[in-house]
């Protein structure tokens, strides 16, 4: 049964927008069952917890994290030197640092997770499309850096007790004995901490970032004075000419589509977040900030492991597993655990714990949901899937290619389109006269936009041919899915602005 705006109790918050008085003008609109819960209304601003300690911690847990470090010690073996690799980092955080406060910017001020957000562009049922795009990456790589966070946990438990191995050589469904401990021990920290809700999860990102940068600052000192206090700032024969300067800004790109899943539903930690200053300062910090401080650390590990033998590091793993005191090697392992469980949770958890909820709002809360994500990715194997080079290539990132468009129309409909004015009590009804209702509740004009868009970065992202411009593809796709999307928008619409006080609860509730 529906609720009235104006007839449930906790919905009697007036709204605190400039133009609330628009909320009296219009007919007030039903709450649909299939379209809000708790979970999913808008967060009141009063009390929200988000600070920008919290947005640094977050930021500080993804940036250092072990995929990241991977990443950038590809580049050194590229052949960017030093400088190349901080530039070519600082062209990715500024990059990240401007979309993301776009995206963040959204959510403080619609105080609504990414599901709801989707709906403003794509309609109130359209919106599923970006929602369980985003879902699905999320799931598949939830399973997988469990996976990967179990595999340091092995490592751990054989370091301190070497008879453990014995259970390491069997093998159920693909996974050893010790291997299903570890992993299952993973999945129930990372669901004990969902259980708790988002203030939970704050609270985690913000104990883990300060170990996490202590523990890579603490590794390239280490590997420093190793190196008798001497780096080597590129490889024998470092790039020069157009190959050096394209493998730059390829560099940059690419961590920009490396962010290109938060950049979406960045809105999910934002709506927590009392102002916009918060979402700038707390963002300047964690991005910008902190990406300089992790070139750094990427460049002095690799050229101190370089100029000791000459070999180039994959991860700093490596560097924590030939680490000759075992309480400093299995201090150096908590601290990648502690990690890899943060950043799961933040890039991997909470959004498809959200669209889940949104598909069934009426059933699903954010635990259910949150629950049923992990279930799924269980039942995926994702071992299986981390050691299949054709899923990861073309599954994965086919569908991280998707990504970029779906950011273009957003970001062209709420920022370009609207100006940033949104009625947000009506992204939570069916009625026909709602402002996001469009055709059945789908907004074919976004998925026009979407649909060709999505298909070329497909194609740049994935064909061979296109190897010199795959890295751009997220920024090709987004561009333009969003001047596909202005140039088919109608013009002749007035777009009204009404807050979401009236029917927001408090952020404790999520």
């Amino acid at each position: 049964m529906s609720t009235s705006l104006d007839l449930a109790p906790e919905l009697s918050v007036a709204s605190t927008s400039p133009s609330s008085t628009l909320a009296g003008e219009m007919p007030p609109l039903a709450l649909s069952p299939r379209l809000h819960n708790r979970d999913l209304a808008p967060t009141r601003i009063e009390g929200r917890r988000w600070g920008r300690y919290s947005i640094f911690a977050l930021w500080t847990n993804d940036v250092h994290n072990i995929a990241n470090y991977s990443f950038a010690m590809g580049l050194f073996a590229l052949g960017l030197g030093g400088w190349q690799i901080l530039l070519s980092l600082a062209i990715g955080a500024a990059l990240v640092y401007f979309f993301m406060n776009l995206s963040g910017y959204m959510g403080q001020k619609t105080g609504v997770p990414f599901p709801v957000i989707s709906r403003i562009a794509f309609g109130i049922h359209g919106a599923q499309i970006p929602a369980l795009i985003r879902a699905v990456i999320a799931i598949a790589w939830f399973g997988i850096q469990t996976y990967l966070a179990s595999v340091v946990l092995r490592v751990l438990l054989t370091a301190v007790w070497p008879q453990v191995a014995a259970y390491d050589h069997d093998s159920i469904l693909g996974l050893s004995s010790l291997g299903w401990v570890c992993f299952v021990a993973i999945w129930l920290v990372q669901l004990v901490i969902l259980a708790y809700g988002m203030e939970m999860v704050r609270r985690y990102e913000a104990f883990a970032g300060p170990v996490i940068l202590l523990t890579v600052a603490s590794l390239a000192v280490f590997m420093y004075f190793r190196a008798d206090a001497r780096i080597a700032w590129s490889v024998a024969e470092p790039l020069t000419g157009y190959e050096m300067w394209r493998n730059i800004f390829a560099g940059g790109a690419l961590w920009l589509a490396i962010y290109g899943t938060l950049v979406l539903n960045f809105c999910d930690f934002a709506r927590s977040s009392p102002c916009r200053k918060t979402i700038r300062v707390g963002n300047f910090w964690g991005l910008p900030v902190n990406i300089l401080v992790f070139a750094m650390i990427t460049v002095v590990l690799c050229g101190a492991q370089f100029q000791i033998n000459g070999q180039i590091i994959d991860s700093p793993t490596q560097i924590v597993a030939s680490i000759p005191s075992t309480p400093f090697l299995v201090l150096g392992c908590l601290a990648f655990l502690i990690v890899t469980v943060a950043v799961n949770i933040m890039a991997n958890f909470v959004a498809p714990a959200f669209v889940l909820s949104n598909l069934a709002p009426r059933h699903l809360n954010f635990r259910r949901a949150g629950l049923i994500s992990a279930t799924l990715a269980v039942l995926i194997l994702p071992w299986n899937l981390y050691n299949s080079p054709l899923v990861i290539v073309y599954f994965l990132s086919g569908l991280g290619a998707l990504l970029g468009p779906l950011y273009g129309v957003i970001m062209a409909d709420y920022w370009l389109l609207r100006k940033g004015r949104i009625n947000v009590p009506e992204l939570y009804t069916e009625h026909p006269t709602g402002a996001y209702h469009y055709s059945k509740g789908i907004n074919l004009r976004a998925v026009a936009a979407f649909v060709p868009s999505a298909l070329l970065a497909i194609i740049l992202a994935l064909v061979p041919n296109f190897h010199g411009i795959a890295p751009f593809s997220w920024l090709i796709g987004a561009g333009i899915a969003a001047a596909v999307y202005l140039l088919i928008a109608p013009r002749n619409r007035q777009y009204h602005d009404v807050s979401g006080e009236c029917i927001a609860v408090d952020h404790s509730s999520h």
